[in-house]
C-alpha cells in the first residue's frame, strides 16, 4: 500500500508553495501519494489526519520570524502532528550561505524550535529566493537593508533563486522514507 504524505506550507510570494510542490512531486515520483495544502486552507477547512502516514510543514521566514498562523495551526494540531512521522522545513534567503543552511547554524530554525510547542522529529533548512521586482516596496527596502548588512544582493532588479532543487527532491524522498 502506498504511503500518503501531507505537505502543508505557508509563505507570502509563492516560492514556498513551489518548494512544497517539488517535495510533493518527489514523493509521487518515488511511489508515494501526496497531498498539498496551504496552512490557511488547512486551518479553515480542516485536515483528515487519518489519511496520512507522515506530515511535513514548511514555512518561509520573513523579517526573522514566521507567520503567526503557523504557530496557531501547530498549537491546535500538535497531537495530530506528533501522532505520525513528521518534518518541518524553513525557507529563508539567509540559508544561501553554507554555515546558515544547517539546522544548527540557522538562527531562524533555532528560533522556531524555541517558540514552537511542537518539536518536529525531522528538520530541514532550504535556501529561498531574492525577488525584488515582485516584492512590495516596503518589503524590498527592508530586505535590501538586511542584505546590505549581510553582504547579499541589493540591486532592486535582482531575482536570484538560491534554492537547491535537487536537494529539495532528495528531501521529498527522505520524507517518504520517514513514513516507513
Amino acid at each position: 500500500m502506498k504511503k500518503r504524505i501531507l505537505v502543508l506550507h505557508m509563505g507570502r510570494t509563492g516560492h514556498t508553495a513551489r518548494v512544497a510542490r517539488k517535495i510533493m512531486e518527489s514523493v509521487v515520483e518515488s511511489g508515494g501519494d501526496c497531498d498539498l495544502m496551504d496552512i490557511t486552507e488547512a486551518t479553515y477547512e480542516g485536515v483528515d489526519w487519518d489519511r496520512y502516514d507522515a506530515v511535513v510543514i514548511g514555512a518561509a521566514v520573513l523579517y526573522g520570524t514566521y507567520p503567526k498562523i503557523v504557530f496557531r495551526f501547530i498549537k491546535e494540531n500538535r497531537a495530530q502532528l506528533e501522532a505520525r512521522p513528521n518534518s518541518f522545513f524553513n525557507l529563508s534567503v539567509v540559508a544561501r550561505t553554507p554555515a546558515k543552511a544547517t539546522v544548527e547554524g540557522n538562527r531562524y530554525m533555532q528560533k522556531f524550535l524555541e517558540l514552537s510547542p511542537w518539536q518536529p522529529k525531522d528538520l530541514k533548512v532550504i535556501a529561498g529566493k531574492v525577488d525584488y521586482p515582485n516584492w512590495k516596496w516596503y518589503d524590498r527596502l527592508m530586505i535590501q537593508l538586511i542584505m546590505k548588512m549581510t553582504k547579499g544582493p541589493t540591486d532592486p532588479t535582482s531575482v536570484i533563486d538560491y534554492t537547491d532543487w535537487d536537494d529539495v527532491s532528495d528531501y521529498g524522498r527522505h520524507v517518504l522514507a520517514l513514513a516507513d
